[in-house]
């Protein structure tokens, strides 16, 4: 699903128009980089969490090259999925 679909979908479940739901989309992907950015977590209860994780450095290799490259260390954002949504995938 394109984001597209999604604001389409959003705007039919929720009555609102299309350009007002792509506006509720892009102040939820907003408020969620925000929080992330200064390591706060965003949890719905049920739905799930959004969180960022430290990956430590560590040595890789080039596979062009073969060589061994360090990679540094870096935050990622996660994902981690509550029990009501676990339960309505499956």
């Amino acid at each position: 699903m394109t984001k597209a679909d999604f604001v389409d979908k959003l705007a039919a479940k929720s009555g609102l128009t299309k350009k007002d739901a792509g506006a509720m989309v892009d102040a939820f992907v907003g408020v969620v980089t925000e929080a992330l950015k200064k390591g706060e977590e965003v949890q719905f209860t049920g739905f799930g969490k959004f969180y960022v994780q430290k990956r430590a450095a560590r040595q890789g290799i080039n596979p062009q090259t073969k060589k061994k490259i360090q990679i540094p260390a870096a935050k990622v954002p996660k994902f981690s999925a509550g029990l009501a949504l676990k339960s309505a995938v499956k």
